[in-house]
């Protein structure tokens, strides 16, 4: 069953500049998929377009049955609590001048859900492996990665089905990257996963399913082992090429 559908979408910034140019996928319900591209692909436009910032310039996105409108905000405001989304860079997806129970708790308050949010809070927090007891805190107190935890837990505290992750542990050293993807690894057999990257042996590792984009199309798309094992398209070669390999 398919959670979202992008019908023939296309998207130009200037009438000379289309970035996307007739991409079709359907993304369907616990799915991992990784969006794989190099800069000026198309991915981040693509992303975006996901998370009803932008609209299409021709073809549409559907959410279930219904077609993604960013201009009807009432259909927006469900579609904010279904599909959220974790950012490249932890310090500056942050509020400096928020505490940790603001910042996870935001969501919550913003889209007016109803419960104990402390608990919500806390409980989103122990899913990322962070102890309760940070609430207090701020983000300048924290590393990198749990920084980046702590925009993990935002982003699942109102238990969305869609998580959308741009480039969500490029920022990272080596060894916290793993262990974030590791993370999301956990969350995708939760809920739905579209991770966007440059980097195949992170998507290898984390997704079930990948999509290859050039120049704003997409050019092999499938199981992630069968397209790493033997890929089709020329460029999907020259990335694999392009992936550092220790010495023999």
């Amino acid at each position: 069953m398919s959670l979202v559908s992008v019908e023939h979408v296309s998207f130009n910034y200037t009438r000379d500049r289309r970035v996307l140019d007739d991409v079709s996928l359907s993304i369907r319900t616990g799915a991992s998929i990784g969006l794989v591209g190099e800069s000026g692909s198309g991915k981040t436009t693509l992303l975006r377009l996901l998370l009803g910032l932008t609209r299409p310039t021709a073809g549409r996105i559907r959410f279930g049955e219904a077609e993604l409108d960013p201009g009807n905000g009432a259909f927006m405001r469900d579609y904010r609590r279904q599909v959220q989304a974790v950012f490249q860079d932890p310090y500056s997806s942050l509020d400096p001048r928020q505490n940790v129970l603001g910042i996870v708790g935001e969501p919550l308050r913003s889209l007016g859900i109803p419960g104990d949010r402390r608990a919500l809070v806390e409980a989103a927090l122990v899913s990322v492996g962070l102890e309760p007891g940070i609430l207090g805190r701020y983000p300048h107190e924290f590393s990198g990665g749990q920084r980046q935890r702590i925009a993990i837990a935002r982003a699942i505290v109102a238990k969305p089905k869609l998580l959308l992750a741009d480039e969500a542990v490029s920022a990272l050293d080596l060894s916290t990257r793993i262990r974030i993807v590791e993370l999301l690894k956990r969350l995708a057999a939760e809920m739905t996963l579209v991770f966007v990257s440059h980097d195949l042996g992170v998507v290898a590792a984390l997704c079930d399913e990948i999509v290859i984009l050039e120049r704003g199309r997409i050019v092999e798309a499938g199981a992630t082992r069968k397209i790493l094992a033997d890929p089709q398209h020329p460029y999907t070669r020259t990335l694999l090429d392009s992936v550092p390999r220790m010495p023999a």
